[in-house]
């Protein structure tokens, strides 16, 4: 992410820790990306997550997300980009150093899978971080608790086939930079009620663990 980007982001974040909220903007980004799976999928998940962020929040979010590529200059501002889906994702050569400089320059990745994403996301991560694996992040990190606590981890949303929920990471000096939600559908959790009957109290667990990555994201804590 460019300097300038990420020093209006901790203004924002400071603003939003000492009450005040800032006139400025965030979203998140969700990331187009090609290979035939659909990213657009739960379509009013980021909506509502955006808005119960104003809700609940001080951070000054807009009501839409962004739909960026990893071509694309939309990428460089946000902090905090989200990919889904339920089939395959594939990034270019010139995709995995975008998407690599983006991390390493303070960007965040979220993907959330939906069931079927699992093996290319895995397969596509290897390629952009090679030497650096996917790992179950600890109970004790902070994007378990910098808002909302969730002391077990990553909660479980909505059942597929009885595994359990999975937090998975990939971290640069200490930093976590890629956050990878497997067997929960958080996703399925921030849509409309009546869009998969997961019931109220799942959707506002799936909507605070989502302030909590977005928080994270954004203040770039350690």
């Amino acid at each position: 992410m460019r300097l300038l980007k990420r020093v209006m982001v901790l203004g924002v974040t400071a603003l939003a820790i000492s009450g005040a909220r800032p006139e400025a903007s965030l979203t998140i980004g969700r990331l187009q990306y090609e290979g035939g799976g659909d990213w657009y999928g739960n379509p009013s998940s980021l909506p509502n997550l955006l808005k119960y962020i104003r809700q609940n929040t001080t951070f000054a979010v807009d009501q839409r997300e962004r739909v960026v590529t990893l071509s694309g200059r939309d990428l460089w501002d946000v902090p905090y980009i989200y990919m889904t889906g339920h089939g395959n994702v594939h990034f270019s050569d010139a995709d995995v150093v975008t998407l690599r400089r983006y991390i390493e320059n303070g960007g965040f990745l979220h993907a959330d899978d939906n069931y079927g994403l699992d093996e290319s996301f895995r397969k596509e991560m290897a390629r952009v971080f090679p030497d650096r694996p996917l790992v179950d992040v600890p109970l004790d990190h902070p994007v378990y608790h910098i808002v909302y606590d969730f002391p077990r981890g990553v909660p479980k949303i909505h059942e597929h086939d009885g595994k359990p929920a999975q937090g998975l990471g990939i971290f640069l000096n200490g930093r976590l930079v890629v956050y990878y939600t497997y067997q929960t559908d958080l996703g399925d959790g921030w849509e409309d009620l009546e869009v998969h009957g997961d019931g109220v109290e799942k959707h506002q667990t799936a909507l605070k663990m989502g302030v909590n990555l977005f928080t994270y994201a954004v203040a770039g804590a350690r």
